[in-house]
C-alpha cells in the first residue's frame, strides 16, 4: 500500500510539472503584460506619449512644466492658418522684405523666400513645416491675421494661435510669437504640445506635409517666371523609423531640443513629445525610446 501511495504521488508531481510546462510555453507565445515594459529614461527635461487614437495616456515626465517650446510653436501656426474659414491654399502670398530682414536680424531658420516671388499657402506650409522656415511663419501670420498694418495683423495673428490653445483647454501654453523665437512668455508643456500636434493631424493637409521628407515647390517670380525651392524636412524620424508620420523639430537657447513626433504601425498611432533634450542626437534617441515604449504598452 505504500508503494502505491509513493506511486500516486510521483504521478501527481510529474503531471504537475508537464501542467506548468505547459503554461509556460503558452505563456512566451502571448504578448508581454503592460507592467513588464521597463519605462525608459530620458535626457528631455519634458516628455509625454499617448495612443493617439484612444487618448490615454502612456508616459509622463515633468509633462505638465512650462517649458520654451522653440520651433515646435509652428504647430500651432500651421493649425490656425488651415483652421481658418473658406480657405484657398492655391491663394497667392508675396514675399515682402520685412519677411527676410527678420531672418537676418533673429539669426532665424529660414525657407530662404526672395522678396517678390508669389508662393501659394499650401507652399508656405510647406516651408514652415519642412525647413521651419520663420519667413514662411511671418508670411502666413501677415496674411492671415487682421488690421491695417504688418505689426496689427502679426499680433492678431498670435491673437489666434492663444484662442486656439483656449479652445483646446490648454492651460500650460501661451505664445508671444507666430514662430518660437519668443519674447519672454513663448512656453508650452510636453502634454500641451502633444495635444496641439494631435488636433492638427485631424487635417489632412497638414498630415501630408509634416510626413513629407523634402519637396520641391514651383513659384512665381516677380518678373512673371519661375524658380523651383527644394526644402528638407528636419525631423530626422522621417526615413529612419519604422511608421514616422510627423511632426516637427524645434531649437533655442532656452528650449534645448525638442521634436514633436508621431508614428503609425498596424493601425496603432502614437504621438508625443520631448522638450528640453541635451543635444540633436539625445533628442531623436528621447523620440525613439518614447515611441517603442508607447507601441509595447
Amino acid at each position: 500500500m505504500i508503494n502505491g501511495i509513493k506511486g500516486v504521488r510521483i504521478r501527481r508531481a510529474v503531471a504537475a510539472v508537464v501542467t506548468t510546462g505547459a503554461v509556460l510555453t503558452t505563456g512566451a507565445l502571448t504578448a508581454a503584460p503592460a507592467q513588464a515594459v521597463t519605462k525608459p529614461s530620458i535626457t528631455a527635461k519634458g516628455g509625454f506619449v499617448m495612443n493617439n487614437g484612444t487618448g490615454r495616456t502612456l508616459f509622463t515626465k515633468a509633462a505638465d512644466t512650462r517649458l520654451s517650446t522653440g520651433s515646435t510653436t509652428k504647430i500651432m501656426t500651421a493649425k490656425v492658418v488651415l483652421s481658418q474659414p473658406n480657405l484657398n491654399l492655391d491663394t497667392k502670398v508675396t514675399i515682402q522684405k520685412a519677411y527676410s530682414d527678420y531672418i537676418v536680424a533673429n539669426n532665424a531658420s529660414s525657407a530662404h523666400l526672395i522678396v517678390g516671388d508669389k508662393v501659394t499657402v499650401r507652399q508656405l506650409l510647406y516651408g514652415l513645416m519642412l525647413p521651419s522656415g520663420c519667413d514662411a511663419a511671418y508670411a502666413l501670420a501677415d496674411k492671415f491675421g487682421t488690421g491695417s498694418t504688418r505689426a496689427a495683423r502679426v499680433t492678431s495673428f498670435i491673437g489666434k494661435m492663444n484662442s486656439a490653445a483656449k479652445s483646446l483647454g490648454l492651460n500650460n501654453t501661451h505664445f508671444d510669437s507666430f514662430d518660437g523665437i519668443g519674447r519672454g512668455s513663448n512656453y508650452s508643456t510636453a502634454r500641451d504640445l502633444t495635444k496641439i500636434a494631435s488636433s492638427a493631424m485631424k487635417n489632412s493637409t497638414f498630415r501630408t506635409v509634416v510626413k513629407t521628407k523634402s519637396t520641391k515647390q514651383k513659384v512665381t517670380t516677380k518678373s512673371g517666371g519661375y524658380r523651383y525651392y527644394t526644402w528638407t524636412n528636419t525631423n530626422p524620424l522621417l526615413g529612419t523609423y519604422s511608421g514616422a508620420i510627423g511632426v516637427k523639430t524645434g531649437s533655442g537657447p532656452q528650449a534645448k531640443y525638442c521634436l514633436v513626433f508621431a508614428a503609425t504601425r498596424n493601425g496603432k498611432t502614437v504621438i508625443g513629445t520631448v522638450l528640453a533634450s541635451t543635444s540633436v542626437a539625445n533628442r531623436t534617441a528621447d523620440a525613439k525610446k518614447l515611441l517603442n515604449y508607447g507601441f509595447a504598452v
